[in-house]
Formats: structure tokens, C-alpha cells, sequence
């Protein structure tokens, strides 16, 4: 299965069309009916990611197989969490295909604002690479890989970067329209329809507001701060609560654009739209990807949205699970063995 392989209906090839119905009510409520095993067998863990850093996420097992064919960690995008409706809808296929799946959440997503007084922001790699070598910590008899979307796929790509260095036995990641560039990213979002922008901020500052409830001993922002656009509160949070310095410097702080992933020597898939209307797609031909990294840009599907029909299924959990699939090569010997 390619991104080539992606038709969808006429109707639904609009990429904003296919971008507004991957987050709308109606999905929600399918990816809730399908999500509904993967929730009520998640196991929380919170997740100590070092000086004195908590990260939380749930763990589901599997029960489709007598072993798992392996453990797949999946990293929502900005403003999303282990109940994103693609995080739901990916959880359960890898389920009925004999995964274990870890849900993680970033920090201050998910309703976790509670567990560290530091605000979220995008450079925080550190701390997502030790969470991910605490997952395999406790789940040490699983082949490891990682999935991400959007933001999550930029931090998915940046986890494989370090993972050898950090001792992190992963075998494979996958990433579903990553942020490459940070700063034509947020232009992007800039210079689209509003509506992106204004959806973005609403989820943003209400996130903000909700840390600023739980920690009111320290202003996080002004009125007027919370009150400007995408690019000025980044600018605040920058300058308030990072060591850049700089919008630009914070911005380049967690860019993979260019030559930034040649050095990535663990396999790895990177599946995006042409038409994505927030990641533009000279982000991805201008990367410099060493043989083991596959780009495979499908014509259509918005921004991680892949919408295959009007049932507002994803072509990406099916995409997701045949790609883990292929890198679950012990598990599948296992099976082999046990069979014979």
C-alpha cells in the first residue's frame, strides 16, 4: 500500500473538505464506537521523564494473538491527545492486528497540565525521548516503533533520531504529515483560511487558561497577549518561557527541514499529502533522506486527514498497520513456529 493508492471520492478530495471532516463531530463519534476497546482496557502510566518531568500515557494490550507481534507508541499533533480521533482510530486497528499500543500524551495535553508547572512547547524533545525509553523500560519483550501525526510526527522523527544514542531499541517510525519547517508551517497557517488559524488559537489559549487556573502564583501571559495572533503569542511564549531568545531561533529549534534527518539510521516512513493546506509540500522535496527513509506523498488528503469515504474512515490506519506490519518481523516468526 502506497500513498498513490489513495482515491478518494470526488467529493471528498477537497483538502479542506478532508482536513474539516477528520475533526468533526461525526468522526468523533465513529472513532469513539471504534476506540471503545482501546479505552476501556487502557492501563494509565505516568511516566517519569527525568528531573522530576511526568508524562502521561495508556497502555492497551492486545488480545487478538496468543503474543503480541509488537508495541507501537503513537504521538498526537499540537492541541491533540491520546483521544484524538486519528489517535483512537489508529490505536484500534493496531489492535485487531495484534499490537500493543502506548498512547502518549505531550505535556499539557489531554487534561495533564496538572503534572509539570512548565508550559508546553515544541522543542521539549528531551523529555518525549525519555518517556519513550521508559515505555520500552517497562515493556522490554516488545518490538518498539512509533507513530506520529502532524506535530507528533515531527517529535516521532526526532525520538528515532536520537534512539540509538539514547539507548532506545526502536525498530521503525512512521510519520503522517510532519511538520518540517516550523516557520512555513506556521505560515501556512497564517496564509490559509482563517478558520485554521482561529482553530488552532481557541484550542491553544483555552489550554493556556487551564494551566494558568491550576499555577496562578505566575502570570503565563497578559490579556493582551492571549488576545493577539498565532505568530505574536508564539513570539510570547518564547520570550517568556524559553532561552532562544528568538522567534526565529525557537522556530529553528525544532525544524527537520533540509539535511536534518540524513543522519537517521533507524527505518522509517514519512506519508503526506501534496495538497496538504498546512505543511507545504516543497517542505518534504527539499528534504535530504538517507535510503532506509521513505517519502510517499499521496495526491489528496489534507492535512492527516486521508478521509477514504463517506463511512469518514482513514486510509491511514489501514496504511499504519500494514507498515508496523512489515517491521514486526520476530512476532511474526513467533506465529510462524507456533502454527507449524
Amino acid at each position: 500500500m502506497n500513498g498513490a493508492d489513495f482515491n478518494p471520492p470526488r467529493l471528498l478530495r477537497n483538502p479542506h473538505v478532508q482536513s474539516v471532516l477528520a475533526s468533526s463531530g461525526m468522526r468523533r463519534l465513529l472513532s469513539l464506537r471504534r476506540g471503545a476497546e482501546i479505552e476501556s482496557r487502557a492501563e494509565e502510566h505516568i511516566l517519569d521523564c527525568g528531573e522530576g518531568i511526568r508524562l502521561q500515557g495508556f497502555h492497551t494490550a492486545q488480545r487478538a494473538l496468543p503474543e503480541a507481534r509488537g508495541l507501537v507508541v503513537l504521538l498526537h499533533g499540537w492541541e491533540g491527545s491520546a483521544r484524538s480521533n486519528y489517535v483512537l482510530g489508529t490505536g484500534a486497528r493496531l489492535l485487531r492486528e495484534g499490537f500493543d499500543v502506548f498512547r502518549l500524551n505531550f505535556r499539557d495535553h489531554g487534561r495533564t497540565h496538572h503534572l509539570n508547572r512548565e508550559i508546553f512547547h515544541s522543542c521539549r524533545i528531551d523529555e518525549v525521548v525519555n518517556a519513550v525509553r521508559e515505555v520500552a523500560s517497562r515493556f522490554p519483550a516488545r518490538v518498539l516503533s512509533i507513530a506520529g501525526f502532524s506535530l507528533g510526527g515531527n517529535f516521532a522523527l526526532r525520538v528515532a533520531l536520537r534512539a540509538p544514542a539514547a539507548g532506545i531499541p526502536l525498530a521503525y517510525a512512521l510519520a503522517v504529515c510532519p511538520v518540517i519547517s516550523p516557520e512555513s508551517g506556521l505560515f501556512g497557517l497564517e496564509n490559509g483560511p482563517r478558520f485554521y488559524q482561529r482553530y488552532f488559537l481557541h484550542k491553544w489559549t483555552r489550554s493556556l487558561r487551564e494551566k494558568q487556573a491550576l499555577f496562578p502564583e505566575t502570570e503565563l501571559f497578559s490579556r493582551e497577549e492571549l488576545d493577539d495572533d498565532l505568530r505574536g503569542l508564539t513570539r510570547s511564549l518564547v520570550l517568556r518561557h524559553t532561552s532562544f531568545g528568538s522567534l526565529e531561533n525557537y522556530l529553528s529549534g525544532y525544524s527537520i527541514e533540509g539535511d536534518a534527518l540524513s543522519a537517521l539510521r533507524i527505518p522509517a516512513t514519512i506519508l503526506t499529502s501534496a495538497d496538504d493546506p498546512v505543511i507545504p509540500i516543497e517542505d518534504f522535496r527539499k528534504l535530504k533522506l538517507p535510503p532506509n527513509v521513505e517519502l510517499d506523498i499521496a495526491a489528496h488528503g489534507g492535512h492527516c486527514a486521508f478521509i477514504s469515504d463517506f463511512s469518514l474512515t482513514s486510509f491511514t490506519e489501514d496504511y499504519i498497520a500494514e507498515r508496523m506490519l512489515a517491521h514486526a518481523k520476530p512476532a511474526a516468526r513467533v506465529e510462524t513456529s507456533e502454527a507449524a
